[in-house]
């Protein structure tokens, strides 16, 4: 059995967003967590301290958010516009525009480049030391197969997947065309995909309460590695009910992982041994992101209610900060029966 924790939900942020949560990420650098909302704001905490930073407002929704440096970022807005704001001095600045809103944002460190991907079925990356003006910061445009849904960055290899269960696979450094064009393993719509620390796969989750756990070697041996695997779900009268898995986000030391479904809880996983690590008691709606800290410490939990059964009445959207025990997170060494 796995076992569930006694413990709080973590620490509540005050002053939380004032509408629904769409990402959280700490930063690589110290424990400030930025956080994007549908109330058209992004925020910026000091969770260890619970401070206010900062924030800033947009024209609409703020879809997604990403760090540049400890005090500056990046966002993906329903206004259709990617913008850099930097919280030490104020300033804001449009690096560019897509003709639809946008869903997802990223920067690679690497190649000193934000990518944005947008429900007009494309990609696009920026140099944001450009002078600002999207025909100076605009570097490429990369139509995909069908509206993105979630990007996830590990060193130059960019994972995009998309409306219609597409999955692309792209070398930051030769963005021509994808180096893999793949469908999703799973049936049902994509809601979250993450690659791995190490850099070897990724795991994509979908709104079936499930995940898969895939590999970019397409030798026949690490094919065979792949899984899938159920969770976020649960049996009433002879039913299983079904959730969506919303955010997927891996301990930086470790490589275990943790998912949120819109059951409310946080799971934690062993994906090598296929197994539960832990399951958090349940929180007071939905969880929309997930995010552990640089050093694998604190984990950051947006609790807010991702409108899967329409306009009802919900708990408030919150932020929580936990304090993350080792037994949560590190893999169980596997006992092998002693040799008679």
């Amino acid at each position: 059995m796995t076992a569930i924790l006694p413990s709080t939900a973590g620490r509540e942020l005050s002053k939380p967003p004032r509408d629904g949560i769409s990402n959280l990420r700490f930063s690589n650098h110290s424990d400030h967590l930025l956080v994007s909302s549908w109330d058209k704001s992004v925020r910026l905490y000091d969770a260890g301290s619970d401070a206010l930073l900062g924030e800033f407002m947009h024209g609409g929704a703020v879809l997604d958010c990403c760090f540049h440096d400890d005090t500056s970022g990046f966002s993906a807005s329903a206004d259709h516009t990617v913008r850099r704001y930097v919280f030490s001095s104020g300033k804001e600045d449009i690096l560019g525009r897509h003709e639809a809103p946008v869903r997802c944002v990223e920067y690679s460190y690497a190649a000193g480049q934000v990518i944005s991907g947008s429900w007009d079925k494309t990609l696009k990356c920026w140099d944001p030391r450009g002078a600002s003006g999207q025909d100076r910061t605009l570097v490429g445009t990369y139509p995909q197969p069908e509206r993105v849904y979630s990007l996830s960055l590990v060193g130059n290899r960019l994972v995009v997947a998309t409306a219609g269960r597409h999955v692309n696979v792209y070398d930051l450094r030769n963005m021509s065309q994808p180096e893999q064009r793949r469908e999703s393993s799973l049936k049902y719509q994509t809601r979250c995909v993450h690659g791995y620390p190490n850099g070897t796969g990724y795991a994509l989750s979908s709104v079936e309460g499930r995940v898969a756990m895939e590999f970019f070697d397409l030798s026949e041996a690490n094919q065979a590695k792949k899984y899938a695997f159920k969770c976020h779900r649960k049996s009433e009268a002879g039913r299983d009910i079904v959730y969506p898995v919303n955010a997927i986000a891996f301990h930086p030391i470790y490589g275990t992982f943790a998912t949120g479904g819109c059951d409310g809880y946080v799971n934690v996983w062993d994906g090598n041994n296929k197994k539960r690590l832990y399951q958090y008691s349940k929180y007071p709606t939905s969880i929309s992101a997930l995010s552990f800290s640089r050093d694998g410490r604190l984990l950051a939990v947006a609790s807010s209610y991702t409108y899967e059964e329409g306009d009802i009445p919900h708990e408030p959207d919150a932020i929580f900060v936990r304090n993350v025990n080792e037994v949560e997170v590190k893999p169980k060494p596997k006992v092998y029966p002693t040799p008679s």
